[in-house]
């Protein structure tokens, strides 16, 4: 899929010979070899990714202050570089995106208010039930609450506690701009915008496999339940990162993404089975269920194209010569 020079798009329209002509000019080395590069370069990136995290010989388990500590450093160098992995792709494939690098990642500043503010409701609605299930179980009310979040010194507790700093900025950050701000303009154009969103997932899932290692060696429980553990943490992730992919794509913007995968990582996985046995069952089952209706309601329209401006993916597929897909509009 080789460029279109400055005059390509006015020779499009000329006759259709010359599109018939020119779409094979952006075939470049031909759909096969382009889908294996990019392939090849989204196995990479996740490799290179859960690689650097054990390029530190230790004996001291992940949560350790000084593990984290090592592995900030390796894979803020990993993010820091997979932009070049976008780059190499495109001069081996030849298809130029029609927009800055930086913008196709989801860097820009066209819609990023709503990028930001509607992503993050939309999850919070999803999350509807434990979050009335975590006001219920705390001991302050409301106020109190508001006082101690909002606090300066909570905020610089929060700061300096190092697992915090992973769970909530470092790997939010980092693993969205590596896997949906650099996998996803490499998959969509090989496999389309819809099957981009079930393909980057898998990449995403296969990289957490990697915590079998660190539960096997310090041997956290049986060889059964970590494996069942892992198979379970695979799915979810992958689901997650499904969504995470389709506000990519939906909102050309990688803040929605990153602030909601910071939020899942605070909440955790819904404890459906504490809320089952919860003196207040059915008013947080209502919760539940209304919070999962509101989500699939709303999901559509809180992530309107319209909201956020042009999209770069959708710019990429137009000048890869593929028709509008439905998540463009």
């Amino acid at each position: 899929m080789a460029a279109l020079g400055g005059d390509g798009l006015r020779l499009l329209s000329v006759s259709r010979p010359e599109r018939q002509s020119e779409s094979a000019t952006l075939g470049g080395p031909g759909p096969g070899l382009c889908c294996w590069v990019s392939v090849f370069s989204c196995l990479s990136l996740a490799c290179s990714y859960v690689g650097s995290l054990y390029v530190w010989k230790s004996e001291l388990p992940r949560d350790h202050p000084a593990v984290i500590k090592r592995r900030f450093t390796s894979v803020l160098v990993v993010s820091s570089l997979s932009p070049l992995c976008v780059l190499l792709w495109r001069e081996l494939t030849g298809i130029q995106p029609g927009t800055s690098l930086l913008t196709l990642m989801g860097f820009r500043l066209e819609g990023i208010f709503p990028a930001a503010l509607l992503p993050l409701l939309l999850t919070m609605i999803l999350f509807l039930g434990p979050l009335m299930q975590l006001s219920m179980d705390c001991p302050c009310d409301l106020a109190d609450g508001l006082k101690i979040v909002l606090a300066p010194r909570s905020w610089a507790r929060c700061l300096t506690d190092m697992r915090w700093l992973r769970n909530q900025v470092i790997a939010p950050l980092t693993e969205e701009l590596v896997f949906r701000a650099c996998m996803l303009p490499m998959l969509a154009p090989c496999t389309g915008l819809g099957p981009a969103v079930f393909t980057c997932p898998l990449f995403f899932g296969v990289a957490h496999f990697h915590h079998i290692i660190e539960q096997l060696r310090f041997r956290q429980s049986s060889v059964g339940s970590i494996f069942l553990s892992a198979v379970f943490q695979f799915s979810y992730t992958a689901v997650f990162g499904a969504y995470t992919a389709f506000l990519f794509i939906r909102t050309g913007h990688l803040i929605g993404p990153v602030l909601c995968h910071s939020f899942c990582n605070y909440m955790g996985f819904p404890a459906v089975c504490a809320a089952l046995e919860h003196p207040q069952r059915w008013p947080l089952l209502a919760g539940y269920a209304l919070g999962v209706g509101l989500f699939l309601l709303l999901l559509q329209p809180l992530t309107d194209p319209k909201l956020y401006g042009s999209l770069p993916l959708c710019v990429l597929l137009e000048r890869a010569g593929h028709s509008k897909a439905p998540l463009c509009s």
